[in-house]
C-alpha cells in the first residue's frame, strides 16, 4: 500500500463528513487503485457520533483514549499500512490539484516529506488575515502547519513519531527531526505553495476570540516549545497541558 491518510478527530461530527468526502474525491481523481490507499480516523475520546460517521463513510476507525492530538496522530499511524503517511486535520479539505502534487512526490521518492501552505476558509476577516501573515514565514522557514503533513512511514518510525510531551507545536518539532533525519539520507522536505490546502477558520475563532488572547496564547506556545529543549521531557507534558489545555476544548 502506498498511502495512509491519518485524521485525528475529537468531537468532529459536524465537519468530518465533508473532509472524508473531499479526500475521497481528491484522491479518486488521481485514479490511484483503492488497494493502494486508505483513510484512518483516530477517534480521540469523542462523545459525539465521530466514530460512527467515519466508519459509515468508509474510513477505518481506531481509538486513542488520551485527549491529545500528538497521541491521536501516533495511534492512527501505528494502525496504518502505507509506505507514506499523510496527516490531515478533521476540518481540512485538500483539492485534486494538491493531491496530484502529493502523489507525484510519492512517485518520485526524492523527499522525506512535505507540507502545504494553508488557506483559511470561513471565520472572521481578522483570522484569515492572520494566516496570510503566517504563510510567508512558513515559506522562509520551509515549515508547514500540522493540518496537512506528508512523510515517509519509515522515517516517521525512525524518529519516533510526534512527541507526546508537546501539547502545541508538535508538528514543528516533528518537521525539525524529520529534516534532520532526511539529511542523513540526502532527502529534503518541501512546502507546497501552488495549491494551498483549505482549513476551517473555526480554530482561530475558538482559540483566539480576541486579539489579546491570540497574542498571549501564541507567546505561551513559543515559550513551551523553547522549554522543550531545556527542561527534562517528563515535565513538559504537565506544563503544556496546564498552559495550553484550552486548545483541546470545543
Amino acid at each position: 500500500m502506498q498511502l495512509s491518510i491519518v485524521i485525528p478527530a475529537y468531537n468532529e461530527e459536524e465537519v468530518l463528513p465533508r473532509t472524508l468526502e473531499r479526500i475521497q474525491v481528491a484522491v479518486g481523481a488521481q485514479h490511484l487503485p483503492q488497494a493502494e490507499w486508505e483513510i484512518i480516523v483516530c477517534d480521540n475520546n469523542s462523545d459525539d457520533r465521530t466514530a460512527e460517521l467515519a466508519s459509515g463513510l468508509g474510513a477505518r476507525v481506531v481509538t486513542e483514549p488520551h485527549n491529545q492530538i500528538a497521541r491521536a496522530r501516533n495511534t492512527g499511524a501505528a494502525a496504518a499500512s502505507g509506505k507514506w503517511l499523510l496527516f490531515i486535520d478533521a476540518d481540512t479539505w485538500p483539492d485534486e490539484a494538491l493531491m496530484k502534487d502529493v502523489l507525484a512526490i510519492i512517485g518520485e521518492d526524492q523527499l522525506i516529506g512535505c507540507g502545504s501552505t494553508i488557506r483559511i476558509e470561513g471565520g472572521t476577516l481578522f483570522n484569515r488575515l492572520r494566516m496570510e501573515r503566517i504563510n510567508p514565514v512558513f515559506r522562509i522557514l520551509n515549515m508547514s502547519g500540522g493540518a496537512f503533513l506528508l512523510c515517509r512511514r519509515d522515517a516517521f518510525d525512525a524518529i519516533g513519531g510526534f512527541s507526546e510531551n508537546l501539547y502545541a507545536l508538535e508538528e514543528v518539532d516533528l518537521q525539525y527531526r524529520l529534516k534532520k533525519y532526511g539529511r542523513s539520507l540526502h532527502k529534503g522536505f518541501k512546502v507546497l505553495h501552488a495549491h494551498p490546502v483549505a482549513t476551517s477558520g473555526r480554530k482561530g475563532e475558538i482559540r483566539f476570540s480576541s486579539i489579546l488572547r491570540m497574542i498571549v496564547s501564541n507567546f505561551m506556545a513559543i515559550i513551551l516549545f523553547l522549554l522543550y529543549f531545556i527542561l527534562p521531557k517528563k515535565y513538559i507534558g504537565k506544563v503544556g497541558r496546564k498552559m495550553l489545555g484550552y486548545w483541546y476544548k470545543r
